[in-house]
C-alpha cells in the first residue's frame, strides 16, 4: 500500500471536505484516516490516503488538489508518507 498525508487549511466555508473528498473518490484514492476541526472561522483537515490504486501521477494529483484549493480558497498540500516521515522525523 503506498499512503499519502494531505492537509487543508484556510478559512471555513460550505462545501470544503465534500469537494476533496469528491476529487479524491474520482481518482479511485481511498481515505484510510480523517481528522478535521474548525477553530473559530478557520479550517483544518489533514486525511491520510491509500494512492495505490490512483491511475494518475501522484505530482499530478499533488498538483490537481493544489489548484483545487485555491478555486475554493483554502491550502491543499500533498506528500507521499514516506517523504512526510522523513521531514518530520525526530
Amino acid at each position: 500500500m503506498k499512503k499519502a498525508v494531505i492537509t487543508v487549511v484556510g478559512k471555513d466555508c460550505v462545501g470544503i471536505i465534500a469537494k476533496v473528498c469528491a476529487y479524491l473518490a474520482e481518482n479511485n484514492i481511498n481515505i484510510l484516516d480523517i481528522s478535521q476541526t474548525i477553530v473559530q472561522e478557520y479550517f483544518n483537515m489533514m486525511m491520510i490516503v491509500d494512492i495505490s490504486n490512483t491511475k494518475k501521477d501522484f505530482l499530478v494529483a499533488a498538483t490537481e488538489l493544489e489548484a483545487l484549493g485555491n478555486e475554493i480558497g483554502v491550502a491543499i498540500k500533498a506528500q507521499r508518507e514516506d517523504i512526510f516521515d522523513m521531514m518530520h522525523r525526530i
